[in-house]
């Protein structure tokens, strides 16, 4: 990674980004918290780009919570569409002024896959199955009017915090330990792409996954998590990871 280069970290109080900041993997990262910087208030983001330099911005800020995301969608539609919205176009500006591109690192979801069937590539229809995938595909949208973008769709946990006493023996993923998600996005940032690319580990059910961190866990069905959740989570959302293997080995 260039040690010269600073980057913009949004969403530093969420568990991806207080992660990147504890992983010492970043030189001259800038971390502002909402009050300085809020992505849903444009006045904001202005001031805060106008008072700080940066090459490269990691967008890790969303409303994350599934739940909270069904019974809020407003919510969810501000933070992660147009907040995402509200970034993007400053920096569309912000690269005019400098007459130079700024790389824009988006974390997405794999959420925005049908995450029935399994096996999803980059260039598969993207259907999500609930708000959260939606707002996430949306903050998409407005990322690719840029020049030099990463699109990272992804699903993460920490195999030192498995908040859950029981986890789905019929559930797919494609999910990755968020270690190995933050020196990915590391790599990400300084290779010559400019796309969407699926970042994940191998498929298996998240039971499987899990059990090796907390071997206390214990197997339910998707259905079980269902009729307790009261919203739709996937079948199989596992990815083809073909396109990482080729852009970083």
């Amino acid at each position: 990674m260039n040690p010269s280069q600073t980057i913009l970290l949004t969403g530093s109080s969420g568990l991806l980004g207080s992660k990147i900041k504890l992983s010492g993997s970043f030189s001259n990262l800038l971390t502002p918290s909402r009050n300085e910087l809020d992505i849903t208030n444009q006045e904001s983001i202005n001031k805060y780009f106008f008072n700080n330099k940066f090459e490269v911005i990691i967008h890790a800020a969303a409303l994350a919570r599934m739940g909270e995301c069904e019974k809020f969608p407003h919510n969810a539609i501000e933070v992660n569409t147009v907040g995402t919205a509200n970034i993007v176009n400053n920096v569309l500006q912000e690269e005019i002024r400098q007459k130079k591109f700024i790389r824009f690192v988006y974390v997405s979801t794999d959420g925005v896959y049908e995450s029935i069937s399994g096996g999803y590539s980059e260039n598969s229809a993207t259907q999500p199955y609930n708000v959260y995938g939606w707002t996430k595909l949306g903050g998409e949208c407005s990322v690719r009017s840029l020049a030099n973008y990463c699109i990272i769709r992804t699903r993460f946990f920490d195999p030192a915090n498995i908040p859950y006493e029981s986890s789905a023996s019929d559930i797919i993923t494609s999910s990755i330990e968020i270690n190995r998600l933050i020196q990915i996005i590391g790599k990400l940032i300084n290779i010559n792409f400019s796309g969407i690319v699926n970042v994940g580990d191998k498929a298996m059910t998240e039971y499987t996954r899990y059990k090796k961190y907390k071997p206390s866990l214990n197997p339910c069905l998707r259905a079980d998590l269902v009729k307790i959740l009261n919203y739709e989570i996937a079948h199989d959302s596992s990815m083809n990871l073909s396109l990482l293997k080729k852009l970083i080995g």
